[in-house]
């Protein structure tokens, strides 16, 4: 059964095989999540993705961990070149970091909030798109056991947790899950 996560702090710190990272089109990690993940990663990763860009809005790259404890970084590009984003751009950039998952036989990978720090993105609209995302995409393809929603302050989280539920109610089609609330 696969597991399903909200924890209110800091994504850099987690154990998990893949984090996943906002970043506009050229890769570059300057501010926000992205920004953090740097830091406490180390510049190498961000020259390790910049050299695999441009990308288009939606795609994602994949780079190693550096010094975090997570094995790797996903790289999501859901933010366009004037750094906002939109509804179909966060459904892309999940579907493109689970997809990456996946390839790299990951079975657990933590997701930030996508889009709604420097993106504009409106927080509630961003949690449903993510889950209902991660859930159709975790149908699809079983490999990834363990999904961590890395949030940060009680607006974020209250709003995933909503999110979680409104998806636990329509469940229909989708894999049974278990959900943690931390």
């Amino acid at each position: 059964m696969t597991r399903l996560e909200l924890w209110n702090g800091d994504i850099c710190v987690l154990e998990v095989d893949a984090i996943v990272s906002p970043v506009g089109p050229s890769l570059w990690m300057s501010t926000g999540v992205a920004g953090a993940i740097k830091r406490a990663a180390g510049d190498l990763i961000e020259f390790a993705a910049v050299r695999q860009g441009p990308r288009e809005v939606g795609e994602a790259v994949i780079t190693g961990g550096g010094a975090l404890a997570a094995r790797a970084v996903i790289h999501a590009v859901s933010l366009d070149r004037d750094h906002r984003t939109t509804g179909p751009a966060l459904e892309a950039a999940v579907r493109s970091a689970m997809a990456l998952a996946r390839e790299m036989m990951a079975t657990s990978v933590a997701f930030p909030a996508l889009g709604t720090g420097i993106g504009g993105y409106p927080l509630e609209e961003a949690a449903a798109i993510t889950v209902a995302t991660v859930r159709d995409e975790l149908a699809r393809n079983g490999v990834i056991e363990h999904v961590v929603f890395a949030l940060r302050g009680a607006a974020t989280y209250e709003a995933f947790r909503l999110a979680l539920l409104e998806e636990e109610a329509a469940e229909g089609a989708h894999p049974p899950v278990e959900v943690a609330l931390k």
